[in-house]
């Protein structure tokens, strides 16, 4: 399913279009249906086909529930955007086109509407209009068909567009950590808390747990529905409603979010990208009363403009940092407009780069690269990079993810601190979590009785047999099948037998393959691939997975795709 919103000036039809293609009023206030007009969000359902139909946001389009329409947009794939034949381009056609642009959507549908009221002529003078209008945005080229909610013509042509539109968007995409940012809440007699939202990001189950955000509140999903059809899951890209326990309809609002317990990172400051409209008779600062539109949320925020200048001029795009009223669960890529209550107007949008900087605003550079995460934080475990960027990387020291410059800092200041230690060793209960990892990974570092030193211990087991089999055969290895665990355990502590991905190498094969690799990485900087290694060891892939595994952890190599690179420790 695909979920796309209705936009344009107020009384060019929105809403009467939606009725005629679905069947579905989507005004559903008595107010609403007293004053002919959408004051709040509406929904409604089209079957194009046994596998493929459209969920519609039918938004409000008079000027004073703009609130209410950027609530309905924040997570939608498209847009069906409707302009009157009769009226033609209106103010709030240009703010909702250009709150739309901002929000990042590449997909239209546009519908010129009451074609049955005006003649031919003037019908293709509407049309040519919408075009100009359009121009230079993410609805250039967009398909633009006349239409009749009254009389039902043009509807088919339409319905095939939105086909096409539904084609063209494909699936929503899954990063497992589902998200749904909840625009209406109602309670059912007999059956409690309802929310509604567009899901992202993941899948949601009955009897998943779930977190509100932000008030942290844990519920259960007692039952799912998809435009009132029951459901056990559903996926990312559909609207649903979702029946909570152990939540009441007065402890969750619009605007905020429900995601499963500890998989989110919270955030209340964010640096973004900030695209100022032209239209706009200002330059963006720090000074003003400003509300950032994220989701379906609405949020009072301060905001400073990075990188020195101050300012972003109209037309302009710049960096900010935002301050939110409260934290959102938030990842880089999220899209955000930017409106300014005193002057009650939109002010542009943009995206997220980090959410949660780390880099004093003065000095911060936010690109949205992952890599910059892990430079600005020196160090991340592995999970946390996950949450803050939305993407999975191995470990490279322990369960961290670690910068080259922190790695050397790390490693250099151990090193002193070894040394200064003298014969006796250092204390390993002195160390930190970081350097505890790293003395794992450093071949030369001796672990004895709790006590650190640098290749100063002379071991009994260092003419071990299995040692000796072991540099017989360095890339081809044999398990420990006859050698007490201890023996082996205490092999490893030593750093005389290096275990990677349950095959033992010895400390002499790790310097030896590390040595040819350095040569090899030096004649061919661009990288080497498993398979090349593979060769150059004269060993089987089997071993050359595990000793390169063993390198990108220990920062020997760095993995780039398919192909090695040299790291800052070889």
């Amino acid at each position: 399913m695909t979920v796309i919103a209705t936009a344009g000036h107020v009384d060019h039809g929105k809403s009467t279009l939606v009725r005629a293609l679905t069947g579905t009023d989507p005004d559903r206030l008595e107010e609403e249906k007293v004053r002919g007009l959408t004051i709040d969000l509406g929904f409604a359902r089209l079957g194009l086909s046994r596998r493929r139909s459209i969920s519609f946001i039918d938004v409000p389009g008079h000027v004073r529930f703009i609130r209410n329409m950027l609530a309905g947009v924040g997570a939608v794939q498209g847009t069906l955007f409707v302009v009157s034949a009769t009226e033609g381009w209106k103010p709030q056609s240009e703010e909702h086109l250009r709150i739309l642009d901002l929000l990042g959507l590449r997909h239209a549908v546009i519908a010129v509407t009451m074609a049955d009221l005006v003649d031919s002529e003037l019908l293709e003078l509407a049309v040519l209009d919408v075009e100009d209008h359009v121009a230079g945005t993410f609805a250039e080229g967009a398909p633009v068909i006349a239409v009749s909610g009254a009389t039902g013509s043009g509807l088919d042509e339409l319905r095939t567009a939105l086909g096409d539109l539904f084609d063209a968007v494909g699936r929503a995409p899954d990063r497992g950590t589902p998200r749904l940012w909840v625009d209406r809440v109602f309670s059912a007699t007999g059956t409690g808390t309802i929310v509604t939202g567009t899901l992202m990001d993941g899948r949601l189950d009955v009897g998943d747990r779930i977190t509100v955000f932000p008030t942290m509140r844990q519920g259960r999903i007692r039952a799912l529905e998809n435009h009132h059809a029951s459901v056990d899951s559903i996926a990312p890209g559909n609207r649903v409603a979702v029946n909570l326990s152990g939540v009441s309809h007065t402890e969750v609002v619009r605007g905020d979010v429900l995601v499963h317990p500890d998989r989110w990172h919270s955030a209340s400051v964010v640096d973004a990208e900030l695209r100022v409209l032209p239209a706009v008779a200002h330059a963006v600062t720090r000074r003003g009363a400003y509300m950032a539109y994220i989701g379906s949320g609405e949020f009072a925020v301060r905001l400073r403009v990075l990188g020195g200048h101050g300012e972003i001029a109209p037309g302009a795009t710049g960096l900010i940092r935002l301050y939110l009223d409260r934290p959102v669960p938030a990842l880089p890529g999220d899209n955000l407009i930017l409106r300014e209550s005193g002057r009650s107007e939109t002010i542009g949008g943009g995206r997220f780069l980090d959410v949660d900087p780390v880099v004093p605003a003065r000095l911060a550079q936010p690109d949205g690269d992952p890599d910059r995460v892990i430079a600005d934080r020196g160090w991340v475990t592995a999970e946390s990079f996950a949450r803050l960027t939305g993407q999975q990387r191995t470990p490279t020291v322990g369960s961290w993810l670690v910068s080259e410059h922190a790695l050397l800092d790390t490693e250099t200041e151990l090193r002193r601190q070894v040394e200064a230690a003298g014969e006796q060793g250092l204390d390993a209960a002195r160390l930190v979590q970081q350097q505890r990892a790293l003395v794992e990974q450093l071949d030369d570092f001796v672990v004895e009785d709790g006590r650190i030193t640098i290749g100063a211990s002379v071991s009994p087991l260092t003419g071990h047999p299995w040692i000796v089999e072991l540099n017989a055969a360095p890339f081809r290895p044999p398990p420990p099948d006859r050698v007490d665990r201890e023996e082996v355990r205490a092999m490893i502590r030593q750093g005389l037998v290096v275990e990677s991905d349950g095959i033992f190498f010895s400390a002499e094969a790790i310097d030896m393959a590390a040595a040819r690799l350095r040569e090899r990485l030096a004649d061919q900087p661009s990288g080497v691939t498993v398979a090349d290694v593979r060769d150059l060891l004269d060993t089987t892939r089997k071993y050359t997975l595990a000793l390169l595994a063993h390198f990108d952890r220990n920062g020997r190599t760095r993995r780039r795709g398919d192909y090695r690179i040299a790291g800052p420790r070889l």
